[in-house]
C-alpha cells in the first residue's frame, strides 16, 4: 500500500475545480440558475471521501489512528490561507478600499470556526466583507472534531460494511433530524442550509465511499455490461436534476441534501476508478488539474475579487471574466507562497513514526 504523503486519488482535482467554478458563477450573478450551494455539497463528499481513505490507511498499516497529527495536518491545510485571505481583506478595508466593513464579533466568529452559528443567532451579522464563503469552513471542522475519534472506535470494533452501515444509519439519523426541524418545529431552512448539525451527512455519504467499495483501495468486480454502468450514471444524474428543478421550499431544506448525497456516490466512484472513461477524462486534463488545485485558495478569495472587478469593468460577463482571471493569479500565488510550504509539512505528518528496535540480546 502506497505512504499517505504520495498518494494519489484520479479525478478529485477535476472535482474540486468543478465545485469551485459553480460556486464562482453562482455569486458572479447567476445564481439564480447555478446552483453554487451544490458546488459546496459536492466539496463536502469529497472532504469526507479524502480524509476518511486516509484515515483507513493509516489504520490499516498501523491499527491506530494518531490524532496530534491528524490535528496539525488539518491546521497547516485551513488555517494559512483562511487567516491570510482574512488579513488581505482586513487591509484592503484598513485602506479605504472597499466601504463595506464587518464588525469585531465577525470577524472573532470566522478565527474561530463558528460563522454558521454566528450568521443563524446573531439578528444582523456583520462579516469580514467577502468572506461569506467561511461558514461552510466550520461546518468540517465541526465534523472533523468528532470523526477521527468515531471512525477509531468503529474500525476496532467492525468490519467496513459495518462501518458503512453506522455512518448511513447516521445519515438517516441527520434527515430525521432535519425534518423534525423543517416540518415539526418550522425552523428557517437557512438553519439546515448552514448549520454544522444540519449538514453533518453531506460528508458522512463520503466517508461511506471510503470505507465500503472504496474505488481506490478495494478490489473491484466486473460482472457488469457496460450498459449497466450506464445506467447507474444516467440514474444519479436524473436524481441531481430532479433536486435542482423541484422546488418545495422543504424538500429542498430536507431531502434534498439526502438525494444528492446518495446521487454522489456513483459519481464519485466511477470517476476515481475510471478516469479514463470519456465522461471523465476531462477532470484529468492538466488545466483543469492545476484549477483543483488552487480551489481552495480559489474558493476563499473568490468573492474579494468579484467586488474588485465590480468596480473596474460593467457588465456580469466582463465583471466574471474580470474576476476570474484575478481570482485564479492570485489563487496561485497563495498556493506557491502558502499552500506549497505547509503541504511538506503535512507530508512530513503523514510519514509513519519511526519506531527504535529493541536491543539485541548479548
Amino acid at each position: 500500500m502506497k505512504s499517505q504523503s504520495d498518494f494519489y486519488l484520479p479525478s478529485l482535482d477535476g472535482i474540486r475545480a468543478c465545485a469551485a467554478v459553480l460556486v464562482f458563477i453562482s455569486h458572479a450573478g447567476w445564481g439564480d440558475a447555478i446552483p453554487g450551494g451544490f458546488g459546496v455539497t459536492v466539496f463536502f463528499f469529497l472532504s469526507g471521501y479524502l480524509i476518511t481513505t486516509l484515515l483507513r490507511m493509516e489504520y490499516e498499516r498501523g491499527h491506530t489512528i494518531d490524532f496530534r497529527n491528524f490535528y496539525l495536518r488539518r491546521v497547516y491545510r485551513i488555517f494559512p490561507p483562511m487567516y491570510f485571505v482574512l488579513l488581505v481583506v482586513l487591509l484592503a478595508c484598513a485602506l479605504g478600499l472597499t466601504a463595506q466593513r464587518g464588525d469585531v464579533a465577525g470577524l472573532l466568529a470566522e478565527m474561530t470556526q463558528v460563522t454558521n452559528y454566528y450568521i443563524l443567532q446573531v439578528p444582523h451579522p456583520q462579516l469580514v466583507p467577502f468572506t461569506g464563503t467561511y461558514w461552510s469552513l466550520a461546518v468540517e471542522e465541526h465534523f472533523y472534531i468528532l470523526f477521527p475519534a468515531l471512525y477509531l472506535f468503529c474500525a476496532r470494533r467492525w468490519r467496513n460494511d459495518r462501518i458503512a452501515a453506522v455512518f448511513l444509519a447516521l445519515c438517516v439519523a441527520e434527515l430525521a433530524w432535519r425534518c423534525l426541524l423543517i416540518y415539526g418545529w418550522h425552523v428557517s431552512d437557512d438553519w439546515t442550509y448552514l448549520a454544522s448539525d444540519a449538514r453533518m451527512d453531506s460528508l458522512l455519504y463520503g466517508c461511506t465511499m471510503g470505507v465500503w467499495r472504496n474505488p481506490a483501495l478495494d478490489g473491484v468486480r466486473r460482472d457488469r455490461a457496460r450498459w449497466q454502468d450506464g445506467a447507474v450514471l444516467a440514474a444519479a444524474l436524473a436524481l441531481l436534476a430532479f433536486c435542482f428543478l423541484y422546488r418545495d421550499a422543504q424538500f429542498r431544506a430536507t431531502w434534498r441534501y439526502t438525494l444528492q448525497g446518495v446521487a454522489l456516490f456513483p459519481l464519485f466512484w466511477y470517476a476515481v476508478r475510471y478516469p479514463h472513461w470519456p465522461m471523465f477524462r476531462p477532470l484529468n486534463t492538466a488545466p483543469v488539474k492545476l484549477l483543483g488545485v488552487l480551489s481552495y485558495a480559489f474558493y476563499l478569495s473568490h468573492l474579494m475579487w468579484i467586488g474588485a472587478a465590480e468596480t473596474l469593468v460593467r457588465g456580469k460577463f466582463a465583471v466574471a471574466a474580470l474576476a476570474f482571471v484575478l481570482t485564479v493569479a492570485f489563487a496561485y500565488a497563495m498556493h506557491r507562497l502558502i499552500e506549497r510550504p505547509f503541504a511538506v509539512l503535512r507530508r512530513k505528518l503523514h510519514q509513519p513514526r519511526a519506531r527504535h528496535a529493541p536491543a539485541a540480546s548479548v
